[in-house]
């Protein structure tokens, strides 16, 4: 008879699973050695488990899968609760198993003892304990179903002594856990009453999330119906801003102006699959349409006027019929001259700017963007490396955008880059990554080499925690606490075996990245960027312009002034450009 850790394998290969991301321990045991027994699923080994939980995030955004991590008791599986957050807020198909300590020692405060029934719970659909080998197969039936269908988090706890207990096949019953596909819109009478609208309607302007995911063709077409400008939040960048004659770039706080006033002048707003959570970016008199698959989250953010629960693939295919084309092109040529000129002024800005130095964040973006593969996985830190790529990353289809873009968590790109490049190692993967948050998960560069994996890191290394400090400034705070002490990180990762290169000037660094791509395995480009570099936001508030002042009314009494001329000297192009 197999133990029940071996029917657990059976079970997740059969179903599609091709590896699980996590660290050994003694309540692991059981389910390490069953996978080394099988053969047919891999072993991820990561130097933390937060970085198990993350790669396995990225592996599902990549395959649209389940993919599966796992930690030891107690410490083990609470390191993986960050990246499971991010999971579960990318709302992506992952399954955790978190090893428990002995059954019969649950309650009495035993050596690494926790709950994790408790405290999984906020961030997963699906959390449970298997208290005995006659429950494991329901329970792990039940997450997987659980986590496929919800696309979300699914969470086993499981006492590492039942993963060796032995339970014959017929007691298992193995089968495979697939996801559904189905056709989901809403009724002919919302979509009569949501064409009446849109028929109705001056202008209308559509502002797409990830939802749009797989449904590309249609919101063009969609768009062309209505004569309505294309706005993208950042999530739904990588799915719609290709191909898109009606694009008029990204809203929120790392957005376009053009974005932002395309939206500011709809008369109908037509929200697509979008959970977009700033509420100062929503229009104040537009009557808003929102379409999401998850009814809970129609209206959530901003009042609605209707609202459709249905994927938009599919609402979108049943509402076009209803639709009359509009002839007035007004709003939407507005909007795309807008756009054109918000594009040139950014574009002004990834320059060498004269071989100036530091070097300008945008420029790094800029020259990456236009190295990298078609194809191309991209993975971000929180901070300003999203905003570079937000803004200089060009998508086309084939290319992929993952970052922690809803639970906005730092140390996330090379642990997404470690689970991308899992999939596909000849498919070329990089990491823009910050310097705080590449500090703070330094031991997974160990794990590019000790699996192989050859990543393509670049380093916005600004020395600072960039953003914060941004966000300080806007406060009118005088920039504490921020101060990182780097060192070279291409020497670290040369220390470690792999290629490293340290860039300090603007014309070296097209020829480093060149050759970090060309190069067969892990690679760092350590670039020495710009730590004033501003990123503001399309709309600036009252409160906002007076925080600036006070910053530099408080800099300059705190006897900072070299801090306060060195921001105006590095943001005076942007001024003259804007």
């Amino acid at each position: 008879m197999a133990t029940v850790a071996d029917h657990v394998v059976a079970t997740l290969h059969r179903s599609g699973v091709q590896r699980i991301f996590g660290i050994p321990g003694d309540s692991l045991n059981g389910l390490t050695d069953a996978i080394r027994r099988a053969g047919d699923v891999a072993w991820e080994q990561v130097r933390h488990e937060e970085s198990a939980a993350f790669a396995a995030a990225a592996e599902a955004a990549l395959r649209g899968r389940l993919s599966v991590c796992a930690g030891s008791c107690g410490p083990g599986n609470l390191h993986l609760i960050n990246g499971l957050f991010d999971a579960h807020r990318s709302r992506v198909p992952v399954l955790a198993i978190a090893a428990h300590i002995p059954l019969a020692e649950i309650g009495s405060d035993y050596f690494q003892e926790t709950h994790p029934q408790d405290l999984f719970r906020e961030c997963s659909v699906y959390c449970e304990l298997i208290g005995g080998p006659q429950q494991a197969p329901r329970i792990l039936d039940l997450a997987m179903r659980a986590a496929v269908e919800e696309n979300d988090v699914a969470v086993v706890v499981v006492p590492g002594e039942i993963l060796g207990h032995r339970l014959d096949q017929t007691a298992w019953g193995v089968r495979p856990v697939l996801p559904t596909a189905s056709v989901c819109h809403p009724d002919a009478h919302a979509l009569r009453a949501a064409a009446a609208m849109l028929n109705a309607a001056g202008n209308v302007t559509i502002l797409a999330g990830a939802g749009v995911a797989g449904a590309h063709d249609q919101v063009i077409e969609l768009a062309r119906t209505l004569q309505a400008p294309i706005v993208h939040a950042l999530r739904g960048k990588e799915y719609i801003e290709y191909d898109n004659p009606y694009d008029v770039g990204m809203t929120g706080l790392l957005g376009f102006a053009s974005g932002y006033k395309a939206i500011r002048e709809a008369d109908v707003l037509l929200m697509l699959g979008t959970d977009f959570p700033y509420q100062q970016f929503y229009p104040d008199r537009a009557q808003i349409i929102q379409v999401d698959i998850r009814g809970r989250n129609l209206g959530r953010r901003t009042p609605i006027d209707l609202g459709l629960r249905g994927r938009v693939a599919d609402t979108v295919g049943a509402l076009r019929p209803l639709l009359v084309d509009k002839t007035d092109s007004a709003h939407l040529e507005k909007s795309l001259k807008h756009y054109r000129k918000t594009r040139r002024g950014l574009d002004a800005l990834a320059s060498n700017d004269r071989d100036r130095t530091p070097i300008r964040p945008e420029y790094v973006a800029a020259v990456a963007d236009r190295l990298a593969a078609d194809d191309a996985v991209f993975t971000v830190d929180v901070g300003s490396p999203v905003v570079w790529a937000a803004r200089y990353l060009t998508m086309n289809g084939p290319r992929r955008l993952i970052g922690s873009f809803n639970h906005g968590t730092m140390a996330c790109a090379l642990p997404h880059a470690i689970g991308a490049q899992s999939v596909d190692k000849q498919r070329q993967v990089v990491a823009l990554a910050g310097d705080g948050g590449l500090a703070m998960g330094f031991g997974e560069l160990l794990t590019l080499m000790q699996n192989r994996l050859p990543v393509k890191v670049i380093v916005f290394n600004n020395s600072s925690l960039n953003f914060v400090e941004l966000e300080m400034k806007a406060a009118g705070i005088v920039t504490f606490g921020t101060e990182l002490t780097n060192p070279d990180f291409s020497a670290v990762a040369a220390a470690l075996g792999m290629f490293g290169r340290r860039v300090e000037q603007p014309g070296h660094l097209e020829a480093a990245l060149t050759e970090a791509f060309a190069y067969d395995g892990p690679a760092v480009v350590d670039v020495v960027t710009a730590r004033q570099e501003l990123t503001i936001p399309p709309a600036i508030t009252a409160e906002q312009a007076k925080g600036f002042s006070l910053y530099a009314i408080r800099t300059v009494l705190a006897g900072r002034g070299d801090e306060l001329l060195d921001l105006v000297s590095t943001n005076v192009a942007r001024r003259i450009l804007s």
